[in-house]
């Protein structure tokens, strides 16, 4: 079975680092207050999305957010965990503060931003991808026209999802038909079943399936924006900024980002959400 096909439980499941614990060696920098477990980060993931997050056929967490997230609690003297669950849980589980950080890719709104601290730390688009045997014709949005799109529920990509349809129907033309799924696994394996014309994803992940041959990309850069994690805390939040922006001046985001082809943005990390 391929690592993009592993079903994600419904259910939270914890999974701790293997390494040694980092909060041993040094003093945290994020009081137990501001933590949901003394001396941890717990950070919510759906690991539905390589290469960024994934869980590979051992069963261990993978991705560059995994990476970035494990470096963000080394350095603030925290041991890191992580909470595989679905993302139509990740805020509700934030505000109920079942974790500390969503570190799933969550896209930056206005609206997200009013009710939880984020900080923008990579740019993403919106890609659509067709099955690898596909000889359907599809060079713009227009050619989307009256098909049927997967996605995963109540995220960001559903948005665009239907903010193409209006635009498609406010054209005069027909829009489509959105199917969401609780996951992007589940969502590739409609697309496979033929269940579903096309999926809606972001450019990273097209990308990735495209490469293997497991999907085909036939649109990219659809609606670009800014992806964030988010808090609760306030320090919490501020801490983890502080320390991504060292990650950047010593050049170990630079590095992590160029492995996984992405872009270090060129301004500084910096909070955004309610009192900012």
């Amino acid at each position: 079975m391929k690592r993009s096909m592993l079903p994600v439980a419904l259910a939270a499941i914890v999974l701790t680092s293997g390494s040694a614990a980092f909060a041993a060696s040094c003093s945290p920098k994020v009081p137990d207050t501001e933590l949901i477990k003394p001396g941890t980060l717990t950070m919510s993931t759906n690991p539905t999305l390589p290469p960024l997050q994934f869980v590979d056929s051992s069963g261990d967490l993978k991705g560059m957010r995994i990476e970035m997230g494990t470096e963000i609690a080394k350095r603030l003297c925290l041991d890191p965990e992580y909470i595989r669950i679905e993302f139509s849980a990740m805020i509700p589980g934030l505000q109920g503060r079942r974790w500390d950080m969503i570190n799933t890719g969550i896209f930056f709104t206005e609206e997200r931003a009013k009710i939880m601290q984020m900080v923008p730390y990579e740019e993403q688009a919106i890609s659509i991808s067709v099955a690898p045997d596909s000889s359907v014709k599809i060079a713009s949005k227009d050619d989307l026209a009256g098909k049927t799109l997967g996605v995963e529920i109540g995220g960001f990509e559903e948005n665009k999802a239907r903010q193409l349809d209006k635009e498609l129907q406010g054209a005069g033309k027909a829009g489509v038909t959105v199917r969401t799924f609780d996951n992007f696994t589940l969502a590739f394996q409609a697309l496979r079943a033929g269940q579903v014309d096309g999926v809606v994803t972001i450019d990273a992940v097209a990308k990735e399936y495209d490469t293997r041959g497991d999907f085909k990309r036939v649109l990219s850069g659809l609606y670009p924006a800014s992806v964030a994690v988010a808090f609760q805390s306030p320090k919490l939040a501020d801490a983890v900024a502080s320390v991504m922006n060292d990650m950047k001046a010593d050049g170990s985001m630079k590095a992590l980002f160029d492995k996984y082809g992405l872009n270090v943005p060129a301004a500084a990390y910096a909070v955004k959400g309610p009192g900012r």
